[in-house]
């Protein structure tokens, strides 16, 4: 009888010794998550960020392409399904290859776990750290990093870069050639109803640049319209949105 006993401790020990996630029967809350730390090296200033929404949902961005699909956490494992990219063109050397490298990571059904406050991913030959991050706020200077259209994302043109500064109700615009603000003397602030923003009386410079440039300036007018536009801030990724579906994607 004592062996028996004996029996049952061994084997109950030894399941004890299994994933601490697959025994709790723990998941993974909805937060956002930035590497600190990859045995992959990143390409110069990038990072991974993984986004768990409350709907079941995984959105990622290892600096370039933004991928998203179903994800269960169940079991101590990563589990996502259809998981679909955008097809932006990216302007450094590596950063398709690493889009790749994180999508097949996150295929690959890798193990994950929490080490303190910090989520460890491991699969495929390569463990990656995530500090969790707070949600970027609306107030500051953001760099726009693509141009919407109403079916796809397009990176910007080569050598063209664009900044826009929202700052105490007032939009200020540095643009691919043309820049601008929506503060004057007269200018009211403008208010935020819900995740619509509206009344941005934006005043642009006139001069004529290189085509790529303007697209850029053209982008920038048509999303920031006075009548009002959306905004949804997603880690630090802000989409800026038209009523016609027409935006911006920037980055903090």
């Amino acid at each position: 009888m004592a062996f028996r006993v004996a029996a049952v401790a061994l084997v109950l020990l030894a399941a004890g010794c299994g994933s601490e996630n697959a025994m709790s029967g723990q998941t993974l809350p909805p937060k956002v998550y930035t590497s600190t730390s990859s045995t992959r090296a990143l390409v110069e200033g990038t990072k991974i960020e993984l986004r768990f929404t409350d709907d079941g949902r995984l959105n990622a961005n290892a600096g370039c392409n933004q991928m998203q699909g179903p994800v269960s956490t169940n079991g101590g494992k990563l589990a996502v399904t259809d998981l679909t990219t955008t097809d932006m063109a990216c302007p450094a050397e590596g950063l398709g290859e690493q889009d790749r490298w994180l999508s097949e990571l996150l295929t690959g059904k890798p193990s994950w776990k929490l080490d303190g406050a910090n989520l460890v991913i491991t699969g495929n030959d390569a463990e990656v750290v995530l500090a969790e991050r707070k949600p970027a706020t609306l107030e500051g200077e953001w760099a726009v990093e693509g141009l919407i259209s109403t079916d796809a994302v397009s990176s910007l043109p080569v050598g063209v870069t664009a900044k826009i500064r929202f700052e105490e109700g007032y939009v200020h615009v540095t643009g691919g050639c043309n820049g601008g603000s929506s503060k004057s003397s007269s200018a009211k602030p403008y208010e935020v109803d819900g995740q619509t923003i509206k009344g941005v009386g934006l005043i642009m410079s006139v001069k004529r640049c290189g085509d790529a440039e303007m697209e850029v300036d053209g982008a920038i007018l048509a999303t920031l319209k006075p009548d009002g536009f959306t905004y949804q801030i997603e880690g630090d990724t802000l989409t800026l949105k038209n009523a016609q579906g027409v935006g911006l994607q920037l980055r903090k």
